[in-house]
């Protein structure tokens, strides 16, 4: 398709999303879903797995594969961007009071589940369709393990932001649980494509690489950049040539993040949180807020609705796999940061809060299986039910924790 149609469909393509999110936000806002999960339903809906069912030449003419690169970037440029100013209001004395807790969280969120995807994995190995035929159970057993344990990052991200909590110690709490979970779920990705393409150097530049960028923005990055802020005035203009610097180093930072294997949405975080708070943030949340939010976030999940097909989960071979599966991560995820975050001395609701929080995958989790359906690693009908699980447990975030915080406030009443 020449580049002067590319473009052309790119932007129907824009308003179409524009219109179908803002539509879809209309109807889920009223049941007490959060704005992201309304653009991920949105997502779907535009896909396959509805367009695509009811007119498919439609969904088709509007939606054509040559275009979806065009989706893709401008989606990838939106989540980092999103998660560049989510990190610009994360609290670092949040952070070292509840540090302890957020390690807690983090490590029972990844070791419960990987336990029991062990439980899981030699008899879905087994079960045809699901991983590929020259994967060990090994491999199986990673890829699983970090399918269950990944937590929906930027969906995280946007509910607390949502809520107006994200410089709080519950927000704080939540973002620092998720960031480990998914950063070590993306090394383990990085491990299990080692092993099953033969060639250990991504493994290696992604863990490495993940843990010295983290050390270098936090004790060194962080001071460099307290000089871009150092003298603007409260009331004076953010000058467009600062601008344009937060702007590069972000797509800088996304950059090497996404290049060494751990995507660039850790790259954005980062960034954001050494950033110096005060005028600085506060202008360039101002400047970008309502673009990336409104314009840019819902291409993110409309293009992976795009790749989604549910219809392939109505195989009755499959049943029990599926049960299986939602059973486990459930339990495996949900259950076991609710235990961490109550056995760490949070009040009940909290934990109940960080639980919900904690068990939603998102957009995160379409990435990772996208990748292992892609590398050959999983087959469609294992994509199709980790799709599945990844929309329930996301839908289910935004409600059990919307309750959770109401019995906190219930219980504050009271006493």
């Amino acid at each position: 398709m020449p580049i002067a149609q590319l473009s052309v469909h790119f932007f129907l393509q824009a308003a179409l999303i524009l219109l179908a999110c803002r539509l879809v936000s209309a109807i889920g806002r009223r049941l007490g879903q959060s704005q992201a999960v309304c653009e991920m339903i949105a997502g779907v809906a535009l896909g396959p797995s509805l367009l695509g069912l009811l007119w498919p030449q439609a969904q088709l003419l509007l939606f054509p594969k040559e275009t979806q690169g065009l989706l893709y970037t401008a989606g990838q440029f939106g989540v980092g961007l999103y998660m560049f100013l989510v990190g610009t209001e994360f609290r670092a004395e949040h952070f070292r009071q509840r540090y302890r807790s957020a390690l807690a969280v983090s490590i029972s969120g990844i070791a419960v589940p990987f336990m029991l995807a062990l439980a899981l994995v030699f008899w879905l190995h087994e079960v045809p369709g699901l991983f590929a035929a020259q994967s060990t159970v090994f491999e199986a057993w990673l890829f699983l393990g970090a399918a269950i344990a990944i937590t929906a990052f930027p969906m995280l991200a946007r509910i607390i932001h949502e809520q107006g909590l994200a410089d709080t110690s519950l927000g704080t709490l939540a973002l620092t649980a998720g960031a480990m979970d998914d950063a070590a779920a993306w090394c383990i990705l990085a491990v299990v494509l080692a092993s099953f393409n033969h060639d250990w150097s991504g493994a290696w530049l992604a863990i490495g690489g993940g843990v010295a960028y983290a050390v270098f923005v936090t004790l060194i990055g962080r001071r460099l950049l307290r000089r871009l802020g150092a003298n603007l005035g409260a009331d004076a203009p953010l000058p467009p040539t600062t601008l344009a610097v937060v702007l590069a180093l972000f797509c800088l930072s996304a950059w090497f993040t996404d290049a060494i294997g751990i995507h660039a949405v850790f790259g954005g975080f980062l960034l954001g949180t050494a950033m110096p708070k005060g005028e600085l943030t506060a202008k360039v949340r101002a400047q970008l807020q309502s673009p990336t939010v409104v314009f840019l976030l819902p291409m993110f999940f409309v293009y992976s609705g795009l790749n989604t097909r549910l219809d392939l989960v109505t195989q009755p071979a499959l049943w029990m796999a599926t049960l299986a599966v939602l059973a486990v991560s459930f339990i495996g995820k949900g259950g076991a940061c609710y235990a961490a975050a109550r056995l760490a001395g949070g009040p009940l609701h909290e934990a109940k809060a960080i639980g919900a929080l904690m068990n939603a995958r998102g957009l995160m989790e379409l990435l990772i299986i996208n990748i292992g359906l892609q590398a050959g690693m999983i087959g469609a009908g294992l994509f199709s039910i980790l799709v599945l699980m990844a929309i329930l447990s996301t839908l289910l975030a935004t409600p059990l924790f919307n309750r959770a915080m109401r019995q906190g406030q219930r219980c504050s009443q009271i006493s």
